[in-house]
């Protein structure tokens, strides 16, 4: 099976349980935040331990977090983005804040280690 087909399969197979549309070319993804953090509260539930944070907690973060991506989506190139969207898709955790620290880190391992001034 093509590359191009799996991906396709797996953007069909999210599709149903609301937590991932397709983007539409260069635009942040659009995710159901909703879904998203009650699918955390319920894993949380099912483990039997007490969540992080309220779902109301969480869609704030993941707002605030699609503002701050919507800030470097389009300067970020296209591997990376593909890349991590991918990564997201293949462990189930797609989420605007997933996204993010995605693309920081890979940033910052663009940009190579940081040189030790020889200061405290």
């Amino acid at each position: 099976m093509k590359p191009s087909l799996v991906l396709f399969a797996l953007v069909l197979s999210a599709a149903p349980f609301g937590l991932l549309t397709p983007p539409a070319f260069g635009q942040v993804p659009n995710l159901n935040s909703q879904a998203v953090c009650n699918a955390r509260d319920g894993d949380a539930r099912l483990m039997h331990s007490v969540p992080l944070q309220s779902v109301a907690e969480c869609v704030q973060d993941e707002d605030n977090a699609r503002q701050q991506l919507g800030a470097v989506w389009a300067s970020t190139s296209v591997v990376i983005r593909n890349r991590c969207e991918s990564d997201g898709r293949t462990l189930g955790t797609t989420s605007y804040l997933d996204l993010l620290a995605c693309i920081q880190i890979a940033e910052d391992e663009k940009s190579g280690p940081k040189q030790a001034t020889g200061k405290p």
